[in-house]
């Protein structure tokens, strides 16, 4: 006993080693965490090192990393947000599993497999990595893109197809997975899942105020991993995957208060164990039968690479996506995905796949995963240097504008800009960026970004950027002088427009909101004020007289704002008369 857990002793000492000196590096050198993960794991695992052999029980233990992150995903998107995403999900989700399973499956019976063989090898490959997609995304703005929406609607689809497929191996093996009537199994699984939405909406708040009640924070984030992992393990008992389980918890959580602390609770355990996910994929590639089948692995993983990046390129370019989406959805979505390493394992247990085939299968998939990350980047690289969207195919953000509820119009994408249309991104809601510089701009547009080149003091680009139902602007310029005549002239043309303005001090402030301004915010005072709050509470000032202190100094700051503007009414006044 002690043995054994001396042996996991030293499998998590290697593992923490292998990330605190790996990953570090691999950012230094601006090829990413995912890439220091996979080389970690091949340093450590059989074909390394060897401190870890038995990868198959890291595994297990990893894919609870992609359960997390499913979860995380689930909290930032409301259930309207996902109903919106319903055609994006039928339609490109569909197309996509279904064109490129067939034509996998054609090439497979065209290379001599047998016919069940060949289903399951279609739909296997025709998966991608919900992982390995949903990590680069959020390095490029996250799911609120164009790029990223389209994407996630095809992970979606394919996370539901997880259950047919496992159905289907298991017919095709001759058993029969359950005595339960085949016709009667998706209605106890809408049940359930009706059941677990009406609990969240209904139930799981007061249960979560109670647990707060009690200030005992540890009880609480038993409760945020329960409730993940609890919600996961009721999907996969009536047949779905935990992933998608997992996804579900999230989406019940949507609209919770408690959802930013369950969130942030939840967010060590997913980076853990999602880089731990990542690391098995390292230490799963088998070097020995790569050498020993090269040319055919090597042209197995590109071609299927290629084939995947087609289909999702058409399909995206069908549905009246941009050149530069339509490839950057291709590349990431290239990859096939964790699922088939449990698709072609439990196949090739059943007898349906041959032993050294599904081998060989898994080592494509591994490889497609390592060479995804490289892909991704170097096709940005490309689009940024060598394509510009015509003026055109600006008007392939009309339907995102005109059917949202009312967006924001953002004046400047340079670095306050940029971080609050990521975060406007993050909370699901619609924004059109406008800025005047154009390697700027072409730089965000590559990544995704909704940010298009224009002077947003003109009427005219105002008009354009859907400003007759727009929710409000948001000015980040950086030039004063610019803030000032963009604030005049949008209030000239737009009486009831909200405007929210970047100011540099408090005579900025007050002279913004003479313009017309409704809300300004001093970068000076905010910042000072941030550092000054860190500096109480570092000094041992309590809390809440560190806030009030703080939140004082901040009202009488605006306050004094207020009283300018007003003297200067006045005084306009007076020389009016």
């Amino acid at each position: 006993m002690q043995e054994a857990g001396g042996h996991y002793l030293v499998d998590i000492l290697a593992l923490l080693l292998a990330t605190v000196v790996i990953i570090p590096f691999f950012h230094r050198i601006r090829l990413g965490a995912i890439l220091g993960y996979l080389t970690a794991g091949v340093i450590v695992g059989p074909w390394g090192f060897g401190v870890i052999t038995e990868v198959e029980d890291i595994r297990h233990l990893a894919e609870f990393g992609v359960i997390f992150l499913l979860f995380v995903l689930g909290i930032e998107l409301k259930p309207d947000k996902l109903w919106q995403m319903r055609k994006m999900v039928i339609g490109l989700g569909l197309g996509q599993v279904l064109i490129t399973a067939g034509l996998i499956y054609g090439v497979a019976i065209w290379f001599g497999v047998s016919n069940k063989s060949a289903v399951i090898i279609g739909f296997g490959l025709a998966l991608s990595s919900t992982a390995f997609c949903l990590k680069l995304l959020a390095e490029r703005g996250g799911i609120s893109t164009v790029m990223g929406r389209m994407s996630f609607s095809v992970l979606l689809l394919q996370d539901i197809a997880v259950v047919p497929l496992l159905a289907l191996v298991s017919y095709f093996a001759g058993g029969s997975p359950d005595i339960m009537e085949p016709s009667l199994k998706p209605v106890y699984a809408i049940l359930v899942i009706i059941a677990l939405l009406f609990a969240g909406r209904y139930l799981l708040n007061p249960v979560l105020g109670r647990i707060v009640a009690s200030h005992d924070p540890e009880v609480f984030i038993a409760l945020s991993v329960l409730l993940v992992l609890g919600v996961a393990w009721i999907m996969e008992t009536v047949g779905f995957s935990m992933a998608l389980g997992a996804f579900l918890a999230g989406v019940m959580m949507a609209e919770s208060h408690y959802r930013h602390q369950i969130e942030a609770d939840i967010l060590p355990f997913r980076g853990i164990l999602l880089g731990l996910f990542f690391m098995t994929v390292g230490m799963g590639i088998d070097f020995s039968l790569l050498w020993e089948r090269l040319l055919d692995i090597v042209l197995l993983t590109l071609g299927l690479m290629v084939l995947k990046t087609l289909v999702v390129y058409l399909l995206s370019r069908v549905s009246g996506a941009r050149h530069d989406i339509s490839l950057q959805a291709g590349v990431l979505l290239s990859q096939s995905g964790e699922f088939g390493f449990v698709l072609f394992g439990f196949a090739a247990a059943s007898g349906v796949l041959e032993e050294k085939l599904g081998d060989i299968l898994t080592l494509v998939i591994a490889l497609t995963m390592v060479l995804t990350p490289f892909v991704v980047k170097g096709t940005n690289m490309l689009l940024i240097r060598f394509y510009t969207p015509k003026e055109t195919e600006d008007d392939d953000y009309a339907e995102f504008v005109e059917s949202s509820d009312e967006h924001v119009i953002l004046a400047g994408f340079g670095r306050v800009g940029a971080r609050v249309g990521t975060l406007l991104g993050a909370a699901g809601v619609p924004y059109i960026a406008l800025d005047m510089k154009q390697k700027r701009v072409k730089d965000a547009r590559s990544q995704g970004f909704p940010v298009f080149f224009g002077d947003a003091s003109k009427v005219k680009v105002l008009q354009a950027a859907g400003a007759d139902h727009a929710k409000m602007i948001v000015v980040t310029l950086d030039d004063p002088g610019q803030i000032d005549r963009l604030v005049s002239q949008v209030r000239q043309f737009y009486p009831s427009m909200p405007i929210h303005a970047r100011a540099r001090d408090r005579k900025h402030c007050a002279d913004l909101i003479t313009q017309g301004a409704t809300t300004t915010v001093s970068e000076t005072l905010e910042t000072s004020l941030r550092l000054t709050e860190e500096v109480l509470l570092g000094s041992g000032v309590e809390e809440t007289v560190a806030t009030r202190v703080i939140d004082e100094f901040r009202d009488d700051y605006y306050s004094n704002v207020v009283q300018k503007v007003t003297e200067n009414k006045v005084v306009l006044g007076e020389l009016k008369h």
